[in-house]
């Protein structure tokens, strides 16, 4: 063998296809199985030489323009049906890759874009990509033409393209359709409630979960308004005559046409959000009956599952993030979780910060004061360190008061919600809230997440944006297509803009698509006034860098800055005009962005236009000018308000 080791039984057993991961894109490589020891893998001259990597000798190192990986998806599968039970083998086909390689059926359900009134739809910009990207393009391209899934177009529409990498490396295309979305009539088909689906759920023993493959891409585009979904690439203009991801209206269309397939068996023995499918039943006898008849449904209107993500005849089943067995669910535990984990302080501080949190909740918790006394007396001057019974008690006690009735109330499609989340330089935290009986806000759950990894180091602008995603990754089941917009409030004033803006990163590409399937408004809200996901994201257990004590104050005590600030601004917008230096920036950010080549947007890609100011990574460009900085610095800095 090439490691120096004896093949155990002096032949090669088989000969498998793996796809390999290379500088940004797939390709096949041809894998001889044979014991090679503790050795994974073997490459070959053959990959050597179509790759050229960098090999230092000395320090036994080989490195790539990008990280090279072994794809997971794709690795030989002797028995592909190994996790499908027997009685089910004659639905094989609806667990099959080839089988979803064909351009399903025009249905009643296809999907219409109707633009609303004098809507015009203008080609976008062809973004530059590297020669990986441009070979995932082509092959991307290729396949689909291949299945019929895209043609060839001569629309006057043309939405851009780029590629983002997937957690297992490889490149997604991604199309923006930001434009089409902007002018596209809202469709309010509702989505489930969350505690509907958990209350068919309550008394069943057996469950099987199937999961669609490319659940969206089994829709057809309306005949008639396919010229709509054209794309433009460096290779031509195509259109999809399937609903791809990132329409507005794509989660309401697919859950009507799930609906109406199985509108006899829903509550009764199926439940499905999406393209989530999960049968249930109390008589672990019917069920393989009631998993037959799904199956054969979906294996007659050609739609496909991905077999790695279903499980058959499971007693414990996580559906949406929440683990159901016949004990009950782990739903109610998910939501306060945040609290109730929350680590014994060991610090002042971090009493303060809890306390701060607490706070914001003490209108709705009889004799708070009380209750709170002994960790408030922790906070005094006076008062030496000393945790003991009582204050532990105190302790336990406030996070059992702040994860139950009145203070935690169940969600109400009908209202409208409000999600308030921060993020600090570890973590971030999230607060989901409806108006209760009383018309005050109450909290219907808690999050509180860490960075890990490559987030942990992006700007705050990124950090305040990703608490917006996590957050409503979290409550997907009761924030996505509402009919009323939630209301996201964040202490990062230019996320208000953000949505709007002319110009993005690839990673906020991803991002944008993702949140094309919720409705909301973003708000600013200054951050003494977000103490509760503040505090959830400055928790001891991610970093010591607790919250001061807050003091709500009526707002007749406060003395109005406003009119200084508008002054300060103007004067900011008008020094913009006047410095040489900026005037390109400006020109591609206000008038040719479209145009512009790809040198240019990737060395401008930072800023933004946004109410006739200039933005740099978030933060507001000033210029070099020493009667503004000192204006500044007298009311920012010198004045007692700053």
């Amino acid at each position: 063998m090439l490691d120096g080791t004896l093949s155990q039984t002096g032949r090669i057993w088989h000969q498998v296809q793996l796809t390999v991961s290379a500088n940004g894109y797939n390709h096949s490589i041809p894998f001889l199985v044979c014991p090679i020891g503790n050795t994974p893998a073997i490459l070959g001259m053959t990959w050597l030489t179509a790759e050229a990597p960098l090999i230092d000798w000395q320090q036994g190192l080989v490195t790539f323009p990008e990280q090279v990986q072994i794809a997971s998806e794709e690795e030989a599968d002797s028995d592909p049906l190994a996790n499908l039970p027997p009685q089910y083998h004659e639905f094989a086909t609806v667990f099959g890759k080839e089988e979803f390689k064909v351009l399903p059926p025009h249905r009643e359900y296809d999907i219409s874009i109707d633009l609303v009134p004098n809507a015009k739809l203008s080609p976008g910009p062809i973004y530059g990509m590297t020669d990986a990207e441009s070979k995932a393009l082509r092959q991307h391209i290729d396949e689909e033409l291949a299945t019929g899934k895209i043609r060839p177009s001569t629309s006057s529409a043309g939405a851009p393209v780029m590629f983002v990498k997937k957690a297992d490396g490889s490149l997604r295309l991604v199309v923006d359709y930001r434009k089409l979305n902007e002018v596209t009539h809202k469709n309010v088909y509702p989505l489930p409630r969350q505690d509907d689906l958990m209350a068919k759920l309550r008394n069943a023993k057996l469950f099987t979960k199937l999961d669609l493959r490319w659940g969206y891409n089994n829709v057809r585009i309306k005949e008639g308004d396919e010229w709509k979904m054209a794309f433009k690439t460096k290779y031509g203009l195509f259109k999809y005559l399937v609903m791809p991801f990132g329409l507005t209206n794509a989660p309401a269309a697919f859950q009507h046409f799930m609906n109406n397939l199985f509108r006899d068996l829903i509550d009764v023995t199926v439940v499905i959000y999406l393209d989530n499918i999960l049968i249930f039943l109390e008589d672990p006898k019917d069920h393989p009956n009631h998993v037959r008849e799904v199956l054969s449904r979906l294996m007659k209107n050609q739609l496909f599952c991905k077999l790695s993500k279903c499980h058959f005849h499971v007693t414990t089943v996580d559906y949406l993030g929440i683990v159901i067995s016949p004990e009950g669910f782990s739903m109610d535990r998910k939501k306060i979780e945040a609290v109730t984990s929350w680590p014994t302080p060991k610090t002042v501080k971090q009493v303060q910060a809890f306390l701060g949190f607490v706070n914001y909740l003490r209108r709705f918790i009889p004799n708070f004061s009380s209750v709170a006394r002994p960790l408030h007396n922790l906070t005094k001057k006076e008062t030496p360190w000393s945790w003991g019974n009582l204050e532990e008690a105190a302790f336990q006690e406030l996070k059992s008061l702040v994860t139950q009735s009145p203070v935690l109330i169940h969600s109400n499609p009908r209202l409208p919600y409000y999600l308030e989340m921060d993020a600090s330089g570890v973590a971030m935290g999230a607060i989901l809230s409806q108006q209760g009986e009383d018309n005050r806000l109450h909290p219907i759950a808690y999050m509180s997440k860490s960075f890990s990894g490559a987030k942990a180091n992006y700007d705050t602008h990124d950090k305040e944006l990703l608490a917006i995603i996590k957050a409503l990754e979290e409550w997907r089941i009761f924030l996505e297509a509402t009919d009323k917009p939630i209301q996201v409030f964040t202490d990062h004033r230019n996320l208000e803009y953000w949505m709007q803006a002319r110009t993005f990163n690839r990673r906020h590409a991803r991002w944008r698509i993702f949140l094309s399937d919720f409705n909301f408004e973003i708000h600013y809200c200054p951050g003494k006034q977000s103490g509760k996901p503040n505090a959830l994201s400055r928790r001891s257990d991610y970093a010591d860098s607790p919250v001061e004590p807050e003091v709500m104050l009526p707002s007749e005590v406060f003395a109005n800055t406003s009119e200084a600030e508008l002054e300060i601004v103007t004067e900011i917008r008008n020094k913009l005009r006047e410095d040489p230096s900026l005037e390109p920036i400006i020109q591609f950010l206000t008038e040719d962005a479209d145009n512009a080549p790809p040198s240019i947007r990737k060395a401008y890609r930072d800023y933004d236009w946004e109410e006739d100011l200039l933005w740099y990574c978030g933060k507001l460009v000033v210029l070099d000018s020493e009667p503004l900085k000192e204006q500044l610095l007298r009311e920012f800095h010198n004045s007692p308000l700053s």
